[in-house]
C-alpha cells in the first residue's frame, strides 16, 4: 500500500496550492480519505476529510479556504488550498481509512507560507 503526496511547496500569504495524494494497493473507492497536518511543536490535526460517498468535513481553521475532492478513477484525493496564511505552514499528510478502521498514511509534503 502506498499513499504518495505531491504539490507542496513555498508560497506567499494569500497564495494557493493544490496537494495530490495518489493511492495504490487499496480499493480506493471504499476508503475515506483525509488530509492532516502537523506544524513544528504541535500535534497532527485533521484538515479535511472526504468519505467514500463524497461527504466532506473541514477543520474550522480552513473552512472556506480549502476544498477536498477525490477522483476514484485515478485513485487520487486532492486538497485545493487558497488564501494561505503563515499558520498553514506544516507538513501535510494524506490518510486513508476503511470501514474496518484499517488506515494508511503517506510520507507527507511540506507546505510553507511566508508573510
Amino acid at each position: 500500500v502506498q499513499l504518495v503526496e505531491s504539490g507542496g511547496g513555498a508560497v506567499q500569504a494569500g497564495g494557493s496550492l493544490r496537494l495530490s495524494c495518489a493511492a495504490s494497493g487499496i480499493i480506493f473507492s471504499i476508503y475515506a480519505m483525509g488530509w492532516y497536518r502537523q506544524a513544528p511543536g504541535k500535534e497532527r490535526e485533521l484538515v479535511a476529510r472526504i468519505g467514500s460517498g463524497g461527504a466532506t468535513t473541514y477543520a474550522a481553521s480552513v473552512k472556506g479556504r480549502v476544498t477536498i475532492s477525490r477522483d476514484n478513477a485515478k485513485n487520487t484525493v486532492y486538497l485545493q488550498m487558497s488564501d494561505l496564511k503563515p499558520e498553514d505552514t506544516a507538513i501535510y499528510y494524506c490518510n486513508g481509512q476503511n470501514t474496518y478502521a484499517r488506515e494508511y498514511w503517506g510520507q507527507g509534503t511540506q507546505v510553507t507560507v511566508s508573510s
